[in-house]
């Protein structure tokens, strides 16, 4: 008896666990067999109805009795089934966690990988002898260092990236930390560059002075051209304006700060082309 009992028990606990909402017509039903407001509006908050009601419901269900508070709950507790966001599906309609996205293929399937930022480890000065013998003619350049030779993301020529922010979760910040203190709302505020692969890193220009003056962030000539466009709030695709030959490449932002101080705030969202 002890067993049928537990049994019984489990299977009770199992049924109210997984309850699905209630129905229009289960819901007016519970109000038919007389059972009063108070243990249909219980019923209700316990376990959520699966329709709207319209102005027109809302009349008739009043003219059949069916009381202002019990109308009420059937409209404060409508079930919504929670979505988890992703971290591989490869529709972009599904939710996310904000970040950078890569689209990937193999053997036929599709799937994204989130791309976290590589941070910058070391700042370079280059071209300092040439600078110095032709007394500030010749150019001195400022480089963001990241290491490894190469990235651990490999795409295609023709790749392809999404980028989600908060917004597209629900959430009013709309914007998702990139270090150092700030954030990034769109593509927009991204670029992307080719990254020289030298023996255990890869460096990126972030800076050049000569007698003419100092500049700071990207050079014009090491920036390489993409399209963004929204696929619904907060989330973008991305795309490369020409295929990319061979290399290493990344989206690089945070360069707060001037010379080394900005290439050591860097972070490069950093892919290698194979």
């Amino acid at each position: 008896m002890k067993h049928i009992t537990t049994a019984f028990l489990l299977a009770f606990t199992s049924q109210a666990a997984f309850a699905e909402p209630l129905t229009r017509d289960e819901a007016v039903n519970l109000i038919a067999l007389g059972l009063g407001d108070d243990a249909v509006i219980a019923k209700i908050a316990a376990e959520k109805v699966d329709f709207d009601l319209s102005t027109t419901e809302m009349v008739d269900l009043k003219n059949r009795g069916i009381s202002s508070a019990v109308i009420a709950a059937m409209i404060s507790n409508r079930f919504v089934a929670k979505v988890e966001p992703s971290l591989d599906s490869p529709d972009p309609n599904v939710p996310h966690p904000a970040g950078l996205y890569t689209l990937l293929s193999a053997d036929g399937v599709s799937r994204m990988q989130r791309m976290e930022p590589t941070v910058t480890n070391q700042a370079k000065t280059g071209g300092i002898l040439g600078y110095a013998l032709t007394g500030g003619l010749a150019s001195m350049s400022i480089k963001a260092t990241i290491q490894n030779e190469t990235s651990r993301v490999p795409v295609s020529v023709s790749p392809k990236f999404y980028f989600f922010s908060g917004e597209s979760n629900g959430d009013s910040s709309s914007a998702w930390a990139s270090g150092n203190n700030t954030v990034v709302n769109s593509p927009a505020e991204l670029t992307l560059i080719r990254l020289n692969r030298k023996k255990d890193r890869r460096e990126a220009r972030v800076g050049s002075m000569n007698i003419g003056g100092a500049k700071t962030g990207v050079m014009d000539e090491d920036r390489l051209e993409f399209s963004h466009s929204a696929i619904r709030p907060g989330v973008f695709v991305i795309e490369p304006s020409a295929s990319l030959p061979p290399g290493e490449y990344g989206f690089i932002y945070s360069l707060a700060g001037g010379a080394a101080g900005g290439a050591m705030t860097a972070r490069i969202f950093d892919f290698t082309v194979r």
